[in-house]
């Protein structure tokens, strides 16, 4: 394993004593390099090689480099792995020696160095032969083989084999008999007949030599034992395969028949490179054991004195080169990962204990080439020490600038390992060389270019040294275009980030010891002044160096890199300097600023970076789109962007150093919140006595040739700067980094405005500035919106500004707002910064508004930008007799300068059902904001009560509207600052405009319900007058055009109209306009509701508008029934009178209203009101009588009036609380409260429950004590102070309210009957009745043959006992107002009663005619009434009733079933009780009667006289 550089491949060795290779080379290099192989680690699991490249390297002819052929070798011998493409055309000089392997036997006679890993030897070493019969072979064949195997592997007695050496120079080997066609070797089968069964056998068995020449190779030379590796193999060569003037002419003599196929090829070149895979990787294995045991044994010494770190280095070094010679690539990165790790901690202990040989051994102080580089550079600056500039090598530095600057980072750019070795290398060099080491690796993982295409090189060029003519027995293998594993090169990327700072560090440290070292103790002379610049210029070059190699071998096709957004350069100057765009790869400017996350369709992502022109750029295939890999894009393409900016934060520092700017130190800063700090400037130092001239910047030690085109001049330098950033900008952009994107965007934009170009600065301001403003960063955002907005004031685009400026002026605001609640919270400040700078935000206020008036539409602004802590300063101010109220607004304006504006809007929308969903205050004309606290006062001309909430202000100033809306129905935020208590309460004043819309106290059931609508203009003297009423109610119709003015000389000014328009002229003050007009409802409904709006203007020209909701009960609040009892000459009517309403109610008198044929009689009425309950109605009794003469067929004239006079104990209640209570108050200046007093009272009223009611009616009194948990302060709350005062209205009134209670636990309620009670006009329609039959039975038994003979008892008789008596009729006509009988009418009659009651004897059924007239009613006289005999005898014992009558009109001799009259029964309700005639009996107490019971024995009859019956 001791090879001198790591090639990436495993060494074979090949022998070829009788040159056959050329034969086999066509078959054997198509089958490489050896794929899938599987290897078992040591230390972990088992790892899988995917691909092992071979190396074939001849052994036994020393000049062999000359032959055609051999296998050459790239020149990779002072490179690593894969070797990297050199930029820029020029390769090293290293890289320009073809270097070839030694053969084995030159190898063998140099000396063994000691450490192991110094030198490369193969794996496997291969014995061609060529062995054409078995004599041959006996002869001298079998001698030359074992020739070579002792001379080229060691015995197993040698001592030496099993040495450490050894092991790590562990080989296997391999003889590979070669058999020629037309050759006797060429007929003989591989195996002989004893290994097949008998059937196969291929020759008799007696013949001499059948053993075929395979077996004898196996048999001598393979190991013994099972277990040993089999070390033969044979290819046979096709006779198609060589070339004729080497195919041997000699045949054999006895042909055996025996020939191969196709397949037996195939499978003996698959057993040839499956033993190749055995046994290079049990060659591995026995290194790999070594090495580890050395290392382990080395790293244990660590703390014995004298113990190397190089050393150390160099031995797991060839353990992480052996790693990586196999593939095993990730294991080789561990290795080098150790050894940097290792490395940090030797210089660690190093520095810290400060005795090199201690720890690791003393490494150089300083590199000679850095010292060479600055030595050079400082002979070139001016003002240099010229005295030795002769024996300065400038070709020499000329090199080491190139590498620099082409390649700053490879391991082939000086020995290092040997300067390792020899304890010659300086920190600088350790770190950049394992640097170059992890970067090959890395590569080689990712899969990159650099390494894919110079693999592909090198497989091509082996291939391609196969002997032409000759046809290969397989064919070259396809190369699949495999893809790049990006996680590893953005892994590259990412180390360089952390690289770069580390190595500048050493690297400036190296060059200043470098410098002191050749000073001595007594040389005074001053340091050069232009060492620091020096030193800086060349870390920075390095820096930049590195940094653009890393982004060239990290490019890949599949970064979907957007295009750019730069325009292209403005001179032909400029472009041949700064490579751009073809070298810088960016193309040309697209129309829009939008950076997509994707190539555009049919295009290819630009390569990035692309500044090292030369072959070592990929090339590009436009046919074939690149293949998108999502694994790693993202993380390689923010490494890649970081290593621009890291290049563009070198770029920045030397053009620092010109005076040259970025932009950003000129950006105008903007404060965004108060600081607590004073700045103190730490480089204040006294003035110098007189002034020096400025010195300009050096341009030596920069050895980069983009950044010495960069610094020439100012042009090229801003044009890098944007190049830089722009591929920035495109890599943060396919990596969503959101916020750096915009960083970088930001950047762009004000670096076009530091250099004047507005137009793009605009472009790219407009895509940056939100995204600051959404991230938080308020300071940063002001900033650019200052400088957007010069960038449009000097493009003359009046809409932008006018947005740019709202929004500047918005996050002004919003920083201004932040300092202000800063500041309060702060108890002790120092100083007060400007929030805005002065100087930026001068005029923008000014600008913005005037150019508000020329914009076409309106343009819209929330409040909350501009303004802060926005309340109500109180509740409504009312002005003083006038129908008007006003609202104060405190306001905070956050803007740095005045404003005007044109008018004040403020909305205020009703939070509860009512008249109107909102009121508007206003105010108009000019309008002076001051920065600070503000108030405003608007105005509204409806004071229309009910609770509202603030949900609208607006603030008008031309077109520009600064406005703030909020739902009502969402609570305001916790946090917020405008209108956080948004309620504002409007009550009616006393004194103010008021309507009533009741029902007419006085009810008329024959007439049509009315409304009385009454105007109360209060103070106002009324010029004219609009009213609309309309119904709220589903089925209400008020008609209005019937409307009536009553009780006032006020006159209509023109007739109403539909719809419920009313007009009036002039209403002087204080007095009523009463309006009286008819409804209907489709439904019988308690309530109805109606909302009334008033448009009025006074005399003085103000116009006000009022409106009023209004619920207006229209149910009756008592119900009337009657019952009527029609007698021969009088109609008695019973009245039951109930309340309609869970209220009782007091009735004082009721009449019945005679009518023109009836009058009425009443009792005694009585002494005191009646109380009617909902549970106890009052009963009123009418005897009625026909009046005499008196004739009329009207229907009127038989219609009566009941007329009731009655109050409701409710109202009465409310009217005695709110008396109750203002009699208490008496206070004038709660005067203008006392409608809403009043209101209140009454609905809590209201809620009395019906058992309190009748309390109440039966104790004369109400209590109070309802009212007192009533919460009076929130009922009250927000009505403001009391007028003329300062006291809080709400709290006067409440704890006066509470007083009265606490004095007043009893209200009386008036018995007396008011001035105007409520009537109700009932109509009582006597019903008409044809005629009425009177019946009535007599007995005619004498009192004597009664039972009992008492005076007024109820006539008693016995069972049986024949009962005499008269059944006598009567009829009249007087009840007939229809007068409906006009001829004689036939009746019936029938005397009917049970079976089981009465036995009826004598004229039970009959007939009679009752004679008609034609004028006046008739009435039965004697001669027309009937008076019929009848025998009643009672058949049982009890209290019988008479028997009944039934009479029925007889129409054309049938009983017609509808009767038209009615019969007046005298003896309904009467009875006749009938008794045994017993006045004594004997009974027999046994059961010995019937069925068991008494016996009767004899009874005694009583004695009276018996009548007879008479004939």
């Amino acid at each position: 394993m001791e090879q001198p550089f790591s090639t990436s491949k495993v060494t074979v060795e090949y022998f070829d004593p009788h040159d056959v290779y050329k034969l086999l080379a066509p078959g054997l290099i198509p089958r490489l390099p050896l794929r899938n192989l599987n290897w078992q680690s040591h230390a972990g699991p088992l790892r899988s090689i995917d691909t092992l490249h071979v190396e074939l390297l001849q052994g036994d002819d020393p000049g062999s480099a000359s032959s055609p052929h051999t296998l050459r070798r790239s020149g990779s011998t002072l490179d690593d792995g894969f070797q990297q493409q050199n930029f820029g055309g020029q390769a090293s000089s290293a890289d320009q020696i073809d270097t070839q392997s030694l053969p084995s036997r030159a190898i063998g006679s140099q000396r063994r160095h000691q450490i192991p890993g110094l030198r490369r030897t193969p794996y496997l070493k291969v014995l061609l032969v060529r062995c054409d019969d078995n004599e041959t072979y006996k002869t001298s064949v079998r001698a030359e083989i074992r020739e070579w195997i002792k001379t080229q592997i060691p015995s197993s007695s040698n001592p030496k084999r099993n040495s450490k050496q050894e092991k790590h120079d562990a080989f296997d080997y391999l003889i590979l008999h070669v058999v020629l066609p037309n050759t006797v070797a060429s007929t003989q089968p591989r195996t002989s007949s004893r290994s097949q069964d008998n059937s196969e056998k291929s020759g008799p068995r007696w013949r001499t030599g059948s053993t075929p020449l395979l077996e004898k190779l196996r048999t001598d030379f393979s190991g013994l034992g099972k277990t040993a590796p089999d070390r033969v193999a044979q290819i046979r060569i096709g006779i198609n395969d060589l070339p004729y003037d080497q195919l041997p002419r000699v045949v054999p003599a006895v042909p055996t028949g025996y020939s191969e196929d196709e397949h037996d090829a195939e499978n003996a070149w698959a057993e040839l490179i499956a033993k190749f895979k055995s046994l290079i990787l049990t060659s591995f294995d026995l290194r790999v054991t070594q090495y580890e045991e050395d290392i382990k044994e080395k790293d244990g010494q660590r703390s014995l004195p004298g113990w190397n770190f190089c050393t150390f280095f160099i031995l797991k070094e060839g353990l992480a080169r052996g790693f990586e010679s196999v593939g095993l690539v990730e294991d080789a990165l561990v290795g080098y990962d150790e050894l940097s790790v290792g490395l940090d901690s030797v210089v660690n202990e190093q520095a810290d204990e400060g005795s090199p040989t201690r720890h690791g051994g003393a490494m150089l102080n300083y590199t000679e080439d850095l010292k060479e580089i600055v030595k050079t550079t400082l002979a070139k600056a001016p003002g240099g020490n010229t005295e030795d500039e002769e024996a300065v090598d400038l070709q020499s530095n000329e090199t080491i600038k190139e590498q620099f600057d082409e390649i700053p980072i490879s391991a082939t750019k000086k020995a290092y390992r040997d300067k390792i070795l020899a304890n010659d290398v300086s920190v600088f060099d350790f770190r950049c060389y394992i640097f170059a080491r992890q970067m090959a690796l890395l590569l080689r993982l990712g899969n990159a270019w650099s390494s894919r295409d110079d693999l592909l090189d090198k497989l091509k060029e082996q291939q391609d040294s196969v002997l032409h003519g000759v046809a290969p027995l397989a064919p070259p293998p396809k190369h699949t275009e495999e893809t790049e594993n990006l996680a590893s090169l953005g892994e590259i990327c990412r180390r360089t980030l952390q690289f770069i700072p580390a190595v500048s560090q050493i690297m400036r440290r190296d060059i200043l010891t470098a410098v002191a070292s050749d000073k001595s103790d007594e040389d005074d002379s001053p340091i050069d002044p232009n060492l620091s610049e020096v030193i800086d210029n060349v870390v920075a070059s390095f820096a930049f160096s590195v940094a653009q190699q890393i982004l060239a071998q990290t490019a890949s096709k599949s970064l979907p890199i957007p295009p750019s957004t730069l325009a292209p350069p403005q001179s032909q100057e400029q472009k041949s300097s700064i490579p751009e765009p073809k070298t810088m790869m960016h193309p040309a400017r697209t129309t829009s600023l939008h950076v997509s996350t994707g190539p555009a369709p049919g295009t290819r992502p630009p390569l990035s970076p692309g500044v090292f022109p030369g072959p070592g750029m990929p090339k590009i295939n436009n046919d074939q789109e690149s293949q998108f890999l999502k694994a790693g894009l993202e993380d390689l393409a923010a490494r890649r962007a970081e290593l621009y900016m890291l290049s563009r934060s070198i770029l920045d520092g030397l053009g620092r150093k010109r005076g040259w700017s970025d932009g950003w130190k000129e950006a105008p800063i903007i404060a965004e919140a108060e600081a607590d700090f004073e700045e103190i400037s730490l480089d204040d130092q006294p003035a110098a006595s007189g002034t020096s001239e400025e010195i300009p910047p050096l341009d030596a030690g920069v050895n980069n040739n983009l950044l010495q085109t960069a610094i020439d001049n100012p042009e090229n330098f801003y044009r890098l700067y944007e190049i830089l950033t722009d591929k920035a900008l495109r890599h943060y952009t396919v990596a969503n980094h959101d916020h750096a994107v915009q960083a970088s965007m930001a950047d762009l934009a004000v670096l076009n405005f530091y250099l004047k170009e507005y137009s793009t600065a605009s472009s790219y301001f407009y895509r940056a500035t939100p995204f600051f403003g959404e991230s938080g960063w308020t300071s940063l955002e002001l900033s650019m919106l200052v400088m957007y907005l010069h960038c449009l004031r000097e493009m003359k685009s009046k809409d932008d500004y006018v947005r740019v400026a709202l929004k500047l002026l918005t996050k002004s605001c919003a920083a201004e707002k932040e300092r202000l609640e800063q500041r309060s919270k702060r108890v002790s400040r120092v100083g007060k910064p400007e929030p805005v700078d002065a100087m930026s935000m001068k005029g923008v206020v000014g600008n913005l508004f005037d150019l508000a008036s020329s914009l076409s539409s309106q343009v819209k602004v929330h409040l909350s930008n501009f303004f802060t802590n926005i309340e109500l300063a109180g509740a409504p101010e009312y002005f003083d007799k006038e129908d008007k109220c006003s609202l104060t607004i405190n306001l905070w304006c956050l803007l740095p300068d005045e404003i005007k504006l044109d008018g004040i809007d403020v909305r205020a929308t009703a939070s509860e059902p009512g008249p109107t969903k909102e009121l508007l205050f206003s105010r108009k004309g000019d309008i002076v904001l001051q920065p600070g606290q503000n108030s405003i006062t608007v105005e509204c001309a409806s004071v229309i009560p009910g609770k509202y909430k603030i949900d609208h202000l607006g603030l008008f100033s031309s077109n520009l509207f600064l406005h703030f809306e909020r739902d009502i129905n969402q609570p305001p935020p916790q946090t917020t600052d405008i209108f956080k208590h948004p309620e504002v309460v409007i009550f009616h004043r006393d004194g103010a405009l008021d309507v009533q819309l009741v029902a007419t106290r006085h009810t008329s059931l024959d007439k049509n319900n009315t409304l009385d609508f009454t105007l109360n203009p209060g103070w106002n003297s009324i010029k004219s007058c609009e009213i609309r009423l309309r119904p709220t109610t589903g089925g209400l119709r008020m008609l209005t055009l019937e409307a009536q003015v009553i009780d006032s000389d006020v006159e209509f000014a023109k007739k109403p109209e539909a719809g419920g328009i009313i007009y009036f002229n002039e209403i002087p003050a204080e007095s009523n306009v009463t309006l009286r007009f008819p409804y209907s409802v489709e439904h019988d409904i308690a309530d109805v509701s109606a909302k009334v709006d008033v448009a009025y203007t006074l005399e003085s020209g103000q116009k006000y508008t009022f409106a009023k909701s209004i619920i207006i009960p229209i149910s009756l609040a008592l119900g009337v029934n009657v019952q009527d009892v029609f007698k021969h000459n009088a109609l008695y009517s019973r009245f039951n009178v109930s309340t309609a309403s869970h209220s009782p109610l007091r009735l004082y008198k009721s009449e019945l209203m005679p009518s023109d044929l009836f009058e009425s009689e009443f009792g005694v009425p009585p002494a005191d009101t009646t109380m009617v309950f909902s549970k106890q109605p009052a009963t009123l009794l009418y005897r009625i009588k026909r009046k005499t003469n008196v004739r009329s067929s009207k229907r009127a004239a038989r219609t009566m009036y009941l007329k009731l006079y009655y109050n409701i104990l409710q109202t009465e209640i409310e009217e005695a609380l709110v008396k109750s209570i203002f009699d208490a108050l008496n206070d004038p200046s709660l005067a203008s409260f006392s409608k809403l007093i009043t209101s209140l009272i009454v609905r809590e009223a209201k809620t009395l429950q019906p058992i309190d009611l009748e309390r109440a009616a039966l104790l004369g009194a109400v209590p109070t004590a309802f009212l007192a948990d009533v919460p009076w302060d929130k009922y009250f709350a927000g009505i403001g102070r009391v007028p003329g005062t300062q006291v809080d209205a709400t709290e006067k009134i409440s704890s006066a309210i509470r007083e009265w209670q606490a004095s007043n636990p009893r209200i009386q309620i008036s018995a007396a009957q008011p001035d105007n009670p409520c009537t109700l006009l009932i109509p009582v329609e006597i019903p008409s009745l044809p005629i009425l039959h009177t019946a009535d039975i007599e007995l005619q038994t004498p009192v004597t043959e009664l039972m009992d003979q008492k005076p007024g008892a109820v006539p008693t008789v016995a069972v049986n006992q024949m009962l005499p008596a008269t059944l006598h009729l009567r009829w009249t006509q007087i009840w007939d107002t229809e007068m409906q009988h006009k001829k004689d009418t036939e009746y019936s009659y029938e005397v009917a009663a049970p079976g089981d009651t009465w036995l009826l004897g004598g004229r039970r059924k009959g007939h009679f005619v009752i004679p008609g007239s034609k004028k006046d009613p008739l009435s039965s006289t004697s001669d027309t009434e009937a008076e019929i005999p009848l025998i009643m005898i009672p058949l049982r014992e009890g209290w019988l009733p008479y028997p009944g009558i039934e009479i029925r009109e007889i129409k054309d001799g049938v009983e017609n079933q509808t009767q038209t009259c009615e019969v007046d029964f005298r003896n309904l309700g009467e009875s006749i009780r009938a008794v045994g005639e017993r006045k004594g009996v004997t009974v027999s107490l046994d059961a010995s009667g019937p069925g068991g019971g008494p016996l009767v024995l004899e009874s005694e009859e009583p004695k009276r006289e018996r009548g007879r019956i008479v004939a």
